[in-house]
């Protein structure tokens, strides 16, 4: 069977073709260097990029929370994460469809790129679940951008699919912690996400790592 590649890698595929094409036609120096430099950009852009909504994939948004945790190391600045997942998913794809589903996703998409700040991230990290990085936001305050964004997208109207269809977005919302990594966070979010997801279709919940206790033994 043949290998059907994602949208983005098609992009840079064709553009390799072209360039391949240049020189083989007898084109040399700075028109074939600036190609090259072309498709490198856009590989790494691809490399990061959900073909879905345009916003960081589970690679880019791990680098970008590695980043926020080796900053918040240097400078002690607290910071807060959370995974937003659309309710339901996989009984929307089969009720209604992939693409309904897919619209749902660009929808939470569209309204986090509208409301976040420039110094926070956002990126697809699997079919349902979005991963904001809320750099200098205490845990008390995360809630505050998460309930906006799922507020700029639950009032969609999806009547012209179904005039029943009603799409809620649940949340799991974690703090920065001693020794943690990128993997450790994710978990404890989606973990705070369980949390939610058990008290009912749009709901939100927050967990906070459990540290061991101070030996104050000797003072």
């Amino acid at each position: 069977m043949p290998i059907t590649l994602p949208q983005d890698f098609q992009t840079v595929g064709a553009h390799l073709e072209a360039l391949l094409a240049k020189v083989r036609s007898g084109a040399t120096g700075e028109d074939v260097v600036r190609d090259i430099e072309q498709a490198i950009a856009l590989l790494g852009e691809q490399g990061v990029q959900d073909s879905l909504t345009g916003l960081l994939n589970q690679r880019g948004l791990m680098r970008r929370l590695d980043e926020e945790l080796e900053r918040s190391r240097r400078t002690g600045h607290a910071f807060s994460i959370a995974v937003i997942a659309i309710d339901g998913y996989q009984d929307i794809v089969s009720q209604y469809g992939a693409e309904l589903a897919q619209a749902a996703a660009r929808a939470l998409a569209t309204s986090a790129s509208r409301l976040l700040r420039a110094l926070d991230a956002i990126g697809r990290i699997s079919d349902d679940e979005f991963a904001l990085v809320l750099p200098t936001t205490w845990i008390e305050h995360t809630g505050i951008p998460v309930a906006r964004i799922i507020s700029g997208v639950s009032n969609a109207d999806w009547a012209d699919k179904s005039p029943e269809l009603l799409i809620t977005f649940s949340s799991g919302l974690t703090p920065n912690a001693y020794g943690d990594s990128a993997t450790s966070m994710i978990i404890r979010a989606r973990e705070a996400l369980a949390l939610a997801r058990s008290k009912g279709p749009g709901a939100s919940a927050q967990l906070e790592k459990i540290l061991p206790p101070i030996d104050v033994g000797g003072f």
